[in-house]
């Protein structure tokens, strides 16, 4: 992370007291950061093309978690372990992979886990898409296991719990998610080609009971053309009351207590 961005940040951090900050650093990539100084980040791929200028590097990390094996999920997530000695947070067919390209520090997991960092509690949940690796050019994706999401809470009532989708369209279970986990805040993608577009997000809005909302995975590419205005509009139209937070990248998102 640039000196500016993270001061900024930390910044953000302060005034908000008690409360955790995320920051969106383009595409699916997102850096929490706890008012007791631990930082996560979530899928990693700080060479997207919607990243602040000048962020290729997030300084000290106490973990990294990773949804799936698309390049544009975990594009970053080697160079970052290598750097920060952080542990990366996944499934056990992604962990093998990241083993393979002689990482170590590695927490494997499934759905239905929680593991915690510090004061972060992550539990892996269901998402509905697809996970292969590219392994090489004009190669056979290597099999990823399963994509899934995360709801991460924080400890000591400093905010949360909220929920990271990764990479998924609408399935009936967010419903589940809601009865177990109750987030408060959602970040969900509305690209609309690779992932559910916004008429699908709003619907999976009110199936996890969220009082706000986050777009992401939207905007990179011309392909990706949901907007956060699309989904208010269908918002509108199921008479919803959630928010939606609509933050440029570099933007941070508050946790409420």
């Amino acid at each position: 992370m640039s000196a500016t961005l993270e001061e900024e940040a930390q910044l953000e951090s302060v005034s908000v007291g008690e409360r955790g900050t995320l920051t969106w650093l383009g595409h699916a990539t997102v850096l929490l950061m706890t008012a007791t100084g631990t930082r996560i980040v979530f899928d990693p791929w700080l060479e997207n093309p919607k990243c602040p200028e000048g962020v290729r590097e997030l300084g000290s990390l106490d973990a990294i978690a990773v949804t799936h094996g698309h390049f544009d999920h975990m594009g970053s997530a080697i160079p970052l372990a290598v750097a920060t000695g952080a542990p990366i947070i996944c499934v056990p067919e992604m962990a093998a992979y990241f083993a393979s390209a002689g990482l170590t520090n590695l927490i494997d997991m499934n759905k239905g886990g929680t593991v915690h960092v510090a004061d972060v509690a992550l539990t892996m949940v269901t998402a509905d898409h697809s996970c292969g690796i590219s392994v090489g050019e004009n190669l056979p994706n290597a099999y990823g296991g399963n994509p899934v999401g995360f709801v991460v809470s924080l400890d000591q009532g400093q905010g949360g719990p909220f929920y990271i989708s990764g990479d998924t369209n609408i399935f009936g279970d967010m419903a589940l998610i809601r009865e177990l986990y109750a987030p408060e805040l959602a970040l969900i993608p509305i690209d609309g080609h690779y992932n559910m577009g916004p008429r699908e997000a709003a619907h999976a809005v009110e199936l996890l009971g969220v009082a706000r909302v986050a777009p992401y995975h939207y905007g990179t590419f011309p392909l990706l053309s949901g907007t956060p205005e699309e989904l208010r509009r269908h918002l509108r139209t199921l008479s919803s009351s959630a928010s939606v937070v609509d933050v440029v990248p570099g933007g941070t998102i508050t946790l409420r207590v």
